[in-house]
């Protein structure tokens, strides 16, 4: 197990822009109760015409598999350590369909690390400043990821990624982007979910929480303060230790053993 979760956190994987109603698409593919292989097939179909940039037109075989694979990954068949928290988010959609951005951020950050990085890198510069370029953001990567030329290629498809899903507005200058208005997220139980996708995220599965809750991978949003002791009360898989005059440590359950 430790070492699928080293791969995960070391992995790029999303190798084409993904788009938010795709996602969309997969969780209610998912919620309708069909097979994994049917899933699978719907995706193809859904995607044949539809490109990372929102146009529609013939995409080659070898870019659909690619955006199909990272969606069943991420809702259908995660890695069986991302399981409960796929169950518990798909459970939260149903019930809050309204609520799905924050939803399929945290799930996506879960499975691919690396969407989370680029996000947190994002957040960082943009709190220092209004605008952030793409190279500033691939610069900070390169220091995480080493000077990889997949760092840079991908992070492009990810940077695209959060204009699509409204995260960041294109500027008028080519390649720098402005911080969209943040998503309030009011319901507490959707918070604890996103603390724990930050946690999965992290490949040592813990953090303090005033971290969590201040977490610049969560730059599209505005989360609501909460007590530790509150967040251990909601969550069975999230365990929170005081130390400290007021400092609280959260640390994902299944790493304990």
């Amino acid at each position: 197990m430790g070492s699928l979760i080293r791969n995960r956190h070391e992995a790029i994987g999303i190798k084409q822009a993904i788009r938010f109603e795709w996602m969309q698409k997969a969780a209610n593919l998912l919620l309708s109760g069909l097979d994994a292989k049917t899933i699978r097939q719907e995706l193809h179909e859904f995607l044949a015409d539809r490109k990372g940039n929102g146009s529609e037109g013939e995409r080659s075989d070898q870019t659909r598999t690619f955006v199909v694979n990272n969606l069943m990954k991420i809702w259908v068949s995660p890695d069986p350590e991302l399981i409960p928290f796929r169950d518990a988010s798909l459970a939260f959609l149903r019930e809050n369909p309204s609520m799905a951005l924050a939803v399929h951020w945290g799930m996506i950050s879960a499975v691919y690390p690396f969407w989370f990085n680029v996000a947190r890198q994002t957040g960082r510069l943009l709190a220092l400043q209004d605008q952030v370029t793409q190279t500033q953001i691939i610069n900070r990567l390169k220091e995480q990821y080493g000077d990889r030329q997949t760092v840079s290629r991908y992070a492009r498809f990810v940077i695209r990624s959060f204009v699509a899903w409204g995260a960041l507005k294109d500027s008028e200058a080519k390649g720098c982007y402005e911080k969209a208005a943040p998503v309030t997220i009011a319901e507490p139980n959707l918070a604890i979910l996103m603390f724990e996708s930050a946690l999965l995220a992290t490949p040592e599965a813990k953090g303090a929480l005033g971290f969590l809750l201040n977490n610049p991978a969560f730059f599209p949003f505005q989360l609501p303060v909460m007590t530790g002791d509150f967040v251990s009360q909601r969550s069975d898989r999230i365990d929170v230790i005081h130390y400290g005059l007021d400092d609280d440590l959260a640390r994902l359950k299944s790493n304990l053993n």
